[in-house]
């Protein structure tokens, strides 16, 4: 196979000739005769985002020439992922495929990079994700979701490509650093750990995905089953409802990041005990941790009131960021260990609907009875994202709060 040409290098890695022609005189870049290797094209893109950072070039040079640090790593496999710019800008993809240039657009920035403009070019990466739009596209789907789609799998991937990167620091780089190591003695020691780690990691995300997937789809078939039988008269709601609530703390997820991994864990543990202490006295099941939250399910709606009420205050008191929940009662199907159906996702609008320290629930749960100790003031018909009709939401109180 040929080797890469200098002109083409340059254009691979989306920098000027002159800049591949300083990397060699600073003999951080080989020119064999030969060509290049797919490999300088991501040494001359981990140099120029260096270089931009502020780290002098000539410097850099040193320190890889007196074998301080080494670009070596480059070349493993798992690497290729700092991918190369294709030849066609953004504009030409959409004119090719049909998909709207602000589409393509926000695939950049659900890869974590800044906000590219129309006539620059598609990452080779990037077009990786452009068949899926097109079929997104083709089948009507509004533009407004697919972006929001693509930003939801940017930011969730970015929570897990961070942790990947914390603990891979905290666990594996900084040892050998203080172990006295030099960077390229550390770039050789783990080689062969990122390139084992590749592909089984690769495997393990796909595979929590599809895991995801297959809830959220059950989901789906349950409310339609649901909602079709119903309708017919084949199912009848339920005379004794169950309880599903969901408890919301504000920026729990953003805090246990910000914390790092010792005072995340602490603060875990704290929700944890919280949770499985107040649902436990109210006759209460936690049923899924869910980010910044937990599902509860509760056999009657006056306990599941209680015990919000008691988690919502006792946040604070656990040293817990500020917490809201929200609750509607109904019929519930169970699969395992798990809940489904349009009760689960009516109580997980009502949390995202409530404020700060606030207990919000349906007029389904006030119809229930059994809420001795508790007043209810009632907000009004509220349209809530999701639902296909406004439900009556009342906040919850201790009725000893006047």
């Amino acid at each position: 196979m040929d080797g890469i040409k200098r002109q083409e290098l340059a254009e691979l890695a989306g920098v000027d000739p002159a800049y591949v022609d300083r990397l060699i005189e600073l003999g951080v870049l080989e020119d064999r005769g030969e060509g290049f290797r797919r490999g300088d094209v991501r040494r001359v893109r981990v140099l120029e985002s260096l270089d931009n950072a502020g780290l002098p070039l000539e410097s850099l040079a040193d320190a890889l020439r007196q074998g301080v640090l080494s670009l070596d790593f480059v070349d493993q496999p798992s690497y290729e992922r700092i991918a190369a710019l294709s030849s066609v800008t953004f504009r030409e993809l959409s004119e090719r495929t049909g998909v709207p240039v602000e589409i393509l657009m926000v695939v950049r920035e659900a890869m974590g990079f800044a906000e590219p403009q129309p006539d620059d070019r598609v990452r080779e990466s990037e077009l990786l994700v452009v068949p899926m739009l097109e079929v997104e596209v083709e089948a009507g789907v509004r533009p407004v979701l697919i972006e929001r789609s693509l930003r939801v799998f940017g930011d969730s991937l970015r929570r897990v490509a961070q942790t990947e990167a914390d603990w891979w620091r905290s666990e594996i780089l900084t040892p050998l650093f203080k172990s006295g190591m030099s960077g390229a003695e550390i770039g050789r020691q783990t080689e062969g750990l990122a390139t084992a780690i590749g592909e089984p990691g690769d495997q393990a995300l796909l595979a929590i995905f599809h895991g995801q997937q297959a809830n959220a789809w059950m989901r789906n078939i349950f409310e339609g089953f649901e909602s079709v039988m119903e309708r017919e008269g084949l199912h009848a709601r339920v005379v004794r409802p169950q309880t599903i609530c969901f408890l919301d703390l504000t920026g729990y997820s953003r805090l246990t990041e910000e914390r790092g991994d010792e005072a995340a864990a602490e603060l875990a543990g704290r929700l944890a005990r919280l949770v499985q202490r107040t649902s436990a006295e109210h006759g209460g099941t936690p049923v899924k941790y869910l980010g910044d939250g937990v599902m509860f399910h509760f056999p009657e709606p006056g306990s599941g009131v209680r015990a919000a009420l008691d988690m919502v205050e006792g946040a604070a008191d656990a040293g817990l960021p500020p917490a809201h929940a929200g609750l509607h009662a109904g019929s519930v199907l169970f699969q395992e260990g798990d809940y489904f159906g349009r009760t689960v996702n009516a109580a997980a609008r009502i949390a995202d609907y409530a404020r700060q320290a606030e207990v919000l629930v349906s007029q389904e749960v006030v119809d229930a009875g059994n809420a001795s100790g508790i007043r209810f003031v009632e907000i009004g018909p509220v349209e809530l994202k999701g639902l296909t009709g406004p439900l009556r939401l009342h906040s919850a109180h201790r009725a000893e709060s006047g």
